[in-house]
């Protein structure tokens, strides 16, 4: 009996031994790694070092190039009978734009029957005193008189032809305003039945090619310093707000608005889809250098959390690292890095949230 209690005795200690000893730790959990499909979603991004920019916003129109841009004036006077194109229009070299009945080239007609008459009579009286020389019936001065009238004779009717060649004359009273390039009608300043006199200075059409057009804006005095020829220039229009139009500073004038005091600066555009129309607000925006280098890297490549930016750091699949970095500034695609990245280290540009969420949470 004795025995027995005994065993039971040892057998309960050691049960209550067994029991108080600490269970087994569990293995480690795994690293972080990045799936294949993870993997296939990401982009990556190489930091490396560039000029620091800066940019400069302005407005400005935009307007015809003044080198592919002519004005048509009257040459006569008289009667607009037909207007045959409107604001607006494209028009070929040499298409009629405007009818003109004019006094005056009745009066250039009249001119020239009279010199070719004039010249016919001239040419008889040489050929008579021609034949008056070979019959010792008339002298030499004679015969050289006549030939000066046919020679004036003549210069009056070249005359009158380069008139009619100049002004695009036929056999009519009337006068045709023709286009002298092709080209878009950007003003106009005529209508029908209208009476235009001789001495008019003004034009009655505006003719322009925009395949290349150019932006004018204005640069305030403080910005003068930063402005160069050759800078490159993004233009947006109201009218087309998601298209982002390049071009160059070619010219900057050297006269400041009195009133303004802001200095004009010219941006040449090429418009090969005719977009951009003279007269139309534009928005110009310059970038230049700050005289600095930093790390770069896409903009979009920062993460914002908790009133810090971060960085996902690449390595591997299975290093990966989220990094504070401190951000100098933003500029379009780019965020340069005043602290925090090293030149040449990988960071993941594209679903990198995906990746800091899952390895942060």
């Amino acid at each position: 009996m004795n025995y027995l209690t005994q065993t039971g005795w040892l057998m309960a200690l050691l049960t209550s031994t067994l029991a108080c000893q600490p269970a087994s730790p569990p293995e480690e959990a795994n690293a972080f790694m990045l799936s294949d499909t993870m993997l296939s979603r990401i982009a990556l991004d190489s930091v490396r070092i560039q000029p620091v920019r800066s940019e400069l916003t302005l407005v400005g129109k935009v307007v015809s190039d003044e080198n592919r841009v002519i004005k048509v004036y009257p040459l006569v006077g008289g009667n607009v009978e037909d207007v045959k194109v409107e604001l607006g229009d494209y028009v070929r070299k040499g298409q009629t734009l405007a009818v003109i009945r004019s006094g005056e080239v009745a009066d250039l007609e009249r001119q020239s029957l009279q010199a070719q008459s004039d010249l016919l009579l001239a040419e008889k009286n040489l050929l008579v005193a021609q034949d008056l020389l070979e019959s010792k019936l008339a002298a030499q001065p004679q015969v050289t008189a006549a030939q000066k009238e046919v020679d004036k004779a003549k210069a009056e009717v070249n005359r009158l032809r380069e008139v009619f060649r100049i002004y695009g004359l036929g056999n009519t009273s009337t006068y045709l305003v023709k286009a002298p390039i092709d080209g878009y009608v950007i003003e106009k300043n005529v209508n029908r039945d209208m009476q235009l006199r001789s001495d008019k200075a003004d034009n009655l059409f505006t003719i322009g090619q925009i395949s290349d057009v150019w932006v004018l804006a204005n640069v305030n005095e403080s910005d003068i310093s930063r402005i160069r020829t050759g800078m490159t220039a993004d233009v947006q229009t109201l009218s087309y707000p998601d298209d982002r139009f390049s071009g160059q500073v070619d010219k900057i004038y050297s006269v400041l608005d009195p009133g303004t005091k802001a200095l004009t600066v010219r941006i040449r555009l090429p418009n090969p889809a005719l977009k951009l129309k003279p007269e139309m607000h534009a928005t110009v925006t310059l970038r230049y250098d700050d005289g600095m280098q930093m790390p770069a890297i896409p903009a979009g490549s920062v993460i914002f959390d908790r009133s810090k930016h971060y960085v996902m750091v690449f390595r591997s699949r299975t290093d990966l690292e989220t990094r504070e970095v401190d951000v100098y500034k933003s500029l379009g695609k780019l965020a340069y890095i005043r602290t925090g990245l090293k030149p040449g280290e990988r960071i993941i540009s594209k679903d990198q949230l995906l990746v800091y969420d899952a390895l942060n949470d």
